[in-house]
């Protein structure tokens, strides 16, 4: 560990190889950070912080900062941060409450300026939270899914994998995978057709995800209905299995479609 003099660091918290505390930099004392990583100046990683490999938590970013929710009282919880994460600029992280009692996010995610997490939300991993996103309590965010700046996402929501989201959004239906989600209120505005060619994804693939929300948001079928069109009139995969079963797990419901603009 590679520590400055102007750092307070508590002697109890476990810090790995090669990890540099720059000055400034607060650590609390029930606090595990792993190797090679750079806590900035002025960072402060309070009590259940848990930080694996190789992150990056820059200048007044707060991890692991109490909730902010009126039945916390006072449980001990964490706040946990997968390997090659960074967190930005004056970014905060709470710990979980006795509901999940931990936040957690995930692997190579970047959590951009002034974002926010809140208790007990769980971040999947290769995620990119736009600057000013505010996450409220107990949302869920799936692998691969993008957040723009400035928006903000409803407790309790969930956001599937590989989803794209315009700034400025106010989120409070759950998104479906594979979707390009935006204006005011949101609607669904397509697939992320370019977020899932910079993975991989087979034009065949692309073809079924898009005929698949055609289904579901063109032809005026109800969703109970759209559904049922959709488990007979396409033979199982994983693009279609987990569009059904994102869609009847929702507590909240989806995020409409506007059948002018499609």
């Amino acid at each position: 560990m590679t520590r400055s003099t102007l750092s307070v660091i508590a002697p109890e918290a476990q810090i790995g190889e090669n990890t540099t505390i720059a000055p400034f930099a607060v650590i609390e004392k029930d606090v595990i950070i792993g190797s090679n990583c750079h806590i900035h100046s002025h960072a402060v990683i309070m009590n259940g912080s848990r930080i694996g490999d190789n992150c990056q938590i820059f200048p007044g970013a707060v991890i692991a900062g109490i909730p902010q929710d009126l039945k916390f009282k006072g449980e001990i919880t964490t706040a946990e941060i997968g390997p090659n994460t960074t967190i930005r600029e004056c970014a905060t992280i709470n710990r979980g409450t006795a509901s999940k009692g931990k936040t957690i996010v995930g692997a190579n995610c970047l959590i951009m300026a002034y974002s926010h997490v809140a208790h007990d939300c769980i971040l999947q991993n290769n995620i990119i939270l736009g600057n000013a996103t505010q996450l409220a309590g107990e949302v869920e965010i799936d692998d691969f899914a993008t957040i723009s700046g400035g928006t903000l996402v409803h407790q309790f929501n969930r956001i599937s994998r590989h989803v794209m989201i315009q700034g400025g959004s106010r989120v409070t239906k759950d998104v479906p995978p594979y979707t390009l989600i935006g204006r005011d209120p949101i609607v669904y505005c397509g697939i992320n057709i370019v977020g899932l060619r910079r993975r991989g994804f087979t034009n065949e693939q692309v073809f079924l995800i898009q005929d698949i929300y055609r289904t579901l948001y063109t032809r005026g079928l109800n969703n109970t209905d759209a559904l049922r069109a959709i488990e007979t009139e396409y033979t199982s995969s994983e693009e279609r299995d987990l569009i059904l079963d994102f869609i009847k797990t929702s507590q909240r419901g989806i995020v409409r479609g506007t059948l002018d603009d499609l």
